[in-house]
């Protein structure tokens, strides 16, 4: 029995121009893992050109979300549920719009026995986030120190690079996460940071979008504060929250 079954889960929407583009760059990676894409019914054919691509190659699997609550967070939600469904030992997760360099894919695999959680971090590599405007720059480090004084997370806690050590992860910390937009990635990791999980990082460099528009809208910026404050409390007054329940 396989007990390295590797995912790569990657949602989109809006991005018919980048698939082909990050599945021909995973291909060049030549590593045994499977691809599962999940498509929010992108109106520009992005599922179209996928399903292009599954018939080509029985190693990509696609979701399309038709008609649903839709949200990055919800994505990744159904992406490591189905990475469970599928008893796979690994899940990686990342962008579709090529900020999230592949070639990082083998520091992560490097570190995948070592720790449940690895992250790509923007705040190691100084020149990470170089390419990015001033506006970008200040959200960015006010979030992270925001999360590190109010969660107590010091790491990245809200990129989506990251590697899942399912053999190690009890799969119900998913039943615990609230937030399905971006609020997400630092609500799971705050959870597995919680519950004592061993978490990692490798330094990334994180261009601007390289292809179409950031889909992050100032609401979500604001709605991001205000769930942090939300988990912020929680944290102080309804300690068992977050606690995960383990079956017996």
């Amino acid at each position: 029995m396989n007990q390295n079954k590797t995912l790569i889960f990657i949602p989109t929407y809006n991005e018919k121009t980048n698939v082909k583009i990050i599945y021909n760059k995973l291909n060049d990676l030549k590593l045994e893992f499977e691809i599962l894409f999940l498509d929010d019914d992108s109106p520009d054919g992005t599922g179209l050109v996928l399903d292009e691509i599954s018939k080509s190659d029985n190693k990509v699997k696609i979701i399309h979300r038709k008609n649903s609550e839709r949200g990055i967070g919800s994505a990744h939600m159904d992406g490591i549920n189905y990475a469970y469904d599928k008893n796979y030992n690994y899940l990686i997760t990342m962008d579709c719009d090529l900020s999230h360099s592949p070639e990082y894919i083998y520091d992560f695999i490097k570190l995948k026995q070592n720790y449940d959680l690895v992250i790509g971090t923007r705040f190691i590599n100084k020149e990470s986030i170089i390419s990015w405007n001033l506006y970008r720059k200040i959200l960015t480090y006010l979030g992270h120190l925001a999360s590190r004084l109010f969660l107590g997370l010091k790491h990245d806690s809200t990129g989506a690079f990251r590697l899942y050590n399912l053999n190690n992860i009890d799969r119900n910390f998913i039943n615990l996460i609230n937030f399905k937009r971006y609020s997400f990635f630092f609500e799971s990791l705050f959870i597995l940071n919680y519950n004592k999980y061993k978490i990692g990082e490798i330094p990334i460099n994180l261009p601007s979008r390289v292809y179409g528009q950031s889909k992050q809208t100032f609401k979500d910026v604001f709605i991001g504060v205000k769930n942090l404050f939300l988990i912020f409390l929680n944290r102080i007054f309804n300690k068992d929250k977050y606690r995960i329940k383990k079956n017996k």
